[in-house]
């Protein structure tokens, strides 16, 4: 591993060598941040936290829109050798709390208008309420931190963030769960590094060049986003949710403010293909594309490619519990008979990849299997999860942890891997990974639902359809679509409201009394 060996060090280095750099604008608020002035924002949240009883190794929740503070109290919760969870800012209180109950938070960095959501959804988990100090009202933000109830902190401690050890804890991202409750996947300061290390091997940025922020900080992608530009003194340009549902002002924002790095799913840049008027602006500063999450249709990025003829192109994969484990450069010309999806490509230099069949055995070459990677860059496990950890990892006769990724694969002639799909009911759903299970879980419930059974259907305009079977108890008439959806957007993130709703006097079931969903991807 290069350079520093935590993750606020990255920002430490980079004010030294440059203080009066901006590095981060808020697009949206229209503000910006030097090193300096965002390296003493980090500074002054560290104390704080530190005042408040925060110790290393210690959780602190994040539940804030994008802005600059966000960013500033993400390395303040690292340089305290805490370790940041960020939860959506937009989806139910209940999910957010029972998120920061779950890993025991020992305070909470909050916008100031979602304290009270938080409150009122506390009994979902023990959550730290008690204090309400200001954090940052400056820069587009207002945020409190708020500190928990048996908080006795030591005005006389320092901050011990720079001497903990590269394998402690960093953040825990929380993707859906298969039992209908999200699950922490904790990441070290090495297994971030490593991936960071690599983009920076890769992609080889420069203190010039200014990189998109669209993912939210909850979003793997955000990883990347947040410390390569940091890294080496570069611009980091915030996009926040609403701007990035508005593909003509984001087509705009992204000449104007002359990006150099794009990082998205791929879902977005079809949307900024489709509706966004790219061809009106001039790109020129572009350099370098970048998409993970899902596939890429080829009929999109080559209609693209046509658009933004310039920058190299990136395909990068990995689930959140490994960062980027492969990557494929797409060719400057996609051959027009090509109609199959593009490689994930080979193993970034700091992992290693295997392919395993169903009998635990490797295929012959061309053969499909699941694929498991090692290396730097995966996960330390998940979060008070000791039997998932079990099933999710596979160690071989030398000792190697490997981590089952559930993605079928095939391994091509050149080396690089071939994606195939998914091995369970884990999909990818606009760069998101959702769970069935877990949609089902919230239709549950509902009071009128007495089967629900979701099954994800391939749709060549938005990759996949998420279709809800439902059979309803006796008492009235059945809830109408437009309750149905507003109950899901009040228990679910809004990308994982289904897309169609069907109800059926009884739900299929197999010899063992089980949901038939083979039978009812039938029936669509």
């Amino acid at each position: 591993m290069s350079g520093p060996h935590r993750l606020h060090l990255l920002l430490e280095e980079s004010a030294r060598r440059g203080a009066g750099r901006i590095a981060v604008e808020d697009a949206q608020a229209d503000a910006a941040a030097t090193y300096g002035e965002l390296n003493a924002l980090a500074d002054g949240l560290c104390e704080l936290l530190i005042r408040q009883g925060v110790r290393p190794g210690d959780r602190v929740g994040i539940c804030a829109p994008k802005s600059i503070g966000t960013v500033a109290a993400i390395f303040g919760i690292l340089k305290a050798g805490a370790a940041y969870v960020p939860v959506d800012a937009g989806a139910p209180p209940q999910r957010n709390a029972f998120i920061l109950g779950d890993c025991s938070v020992r305070a909470v960095v909050a916008e100031r208008g979602l304290v009270e959501g938080l409150r009122a959804a506390g009994d979902a988990g023990p959550l730290p309420l008690r204090e309400e100090i200001g954090v940052v009202g400056a820069y587009g933000a207002d945020l409190l931190l708020l500190a928990g109830q048996d908080a006795e902190g030591d005005p006389g401690v320092e901050g011990t963030g720079a001497t903990a050890a590269p394998a402690g804890l960093s953040y825990i991202l929380y993707t859906s769960g298969s039992t209908g409750r999200p699950k922490g996947v904790m990441h070290t300061h090495a297994s971030a590094l490593s991936f960071v290390d690599w983009c920076s091997d890769t992609f080889e940025p420069t203190s010039a060049d200014r990189f998109s922020s669209h993912a939210p900080f909850h979003f793997d992608l955000s990883i990347l986003d947040l410390y390569v530009p940091l890294k080496h003194g570069g611009t980091l340009v915030l996009i926040g949710e609403e701007a990035g549902k508005q593909p003509q002002g984001l087509a705009a924002l992204i000449a104007e403010r002359r990006l150099t790095v794009w990082y998205s799913t791929p879902s977005l840049l079809r949307l900024l293909l489709e509706f966004g008027r790219i061809e009106r602006y001039d790109y020129s500063a572009l350099r370098l594309v970048l998409f993970a999450g899902e596939v890429f249709p080829v009929k999109h990025l080559r209609a693209l490619q046509a658009l933004w003829p310039h920058p190299r192109y990136f395909n990068l994969y990995g689930p959140t519990e490994t960062n980027v484990c492969t990557y494929y450069e797409i060719p400057s010309v996609i051959p027009e008979e090509r109609t199959e999806p593009l490689p994930i490509g080979r193993t970034c230099e700091n992992d290693r990849a295997r392919v395993i069949d169903a009998q635990e055995r490797q295929p012959p070459p061309g053969g499909e299997g699941e694929l498991y990677i090692a290396g730097g860059s995966v996960m330390q496990g998940y979060w008070n999860l000791p039997e998932r950890n079990d099933q999710a990892f596979f160690r071989d006769s030398d000792g190697t942890r490997w981590y089952r990724t559930g993605d079928l694969v095939r391994e091509a002639s050149d080396r690089s891997y071939i994606f195939l799909g998914r091995k369970d009911r884990m999909v990818k759903r606009r760069g998101y990974r959702v769970e069935l299970g877990e949609i089902e879980a919230a239709l549950y419930r509902h009071p009128a639902v007495r089967e629900a059974a979701v099954v994800a259907l391939p749709d060549e305009e938005n990759g996949v359809l998420i279709r809800a079977y439902l059979s309803t108890t006796a008492e009235g008439e059945p809830p109408s679509l437009i309750e149905l959806k507003r109950f899901c957007a009040q228990n679910l993130p809004l990308y994982m409201v289904p897309d169609r709703f069907s109800f059926q006097a009884s739900l299929p079931k197999t010899s063992t009394d089980k949901i038939d969903y083979q039978t009812l991807k039938e029936r669509v």
